[in-house]
């Protein structure tokens, strides 16, 4: 059988901002129903570490990079449009 893929996700939120807090709370919905015990969720906090934001190429929040598997895929927004989001993460084939 198969090894399941690890999903390694990093969220680059604005403090406690409305969308950013949804789309943390979408995300780690969709982790616990679609990715049990085989994800992780790195948060980054751009009022915290804008230096950070910067660099990795980030200009508006809430953001949501997909790092692995490959390939990288980078969504904006708070997620909450199920369909579009797994359809963007790779998701589809693994929900069904």
């Amino acid at each position: 059988m198969a090894r399941r893929a690890r999903f390694k996700f990093r969220i680059y939120v604005a403090g406690e901002a409305l969308n950013s807090v949804q789309a943390l709370a979408n995300l780690r919905s969709i982790c616990l129903i679609h990715l049990p015990n085989r994800h992780g969720i790195e948060i980054v906090d751009v009022f915290k570490q804008p230096e950070r934001a910067l660099a990795d190429g980030i200009f508006m929040t809430p953001t949501l990079v997909k790092l692995s598997p490959s390939p990288a895929t980078r969504i904006v927004g708070s997620l909450s449009h199920l369909p579009t989001v797994l359809q963007a993460l790779g998701l589809e084939a693994v929900a069904a």
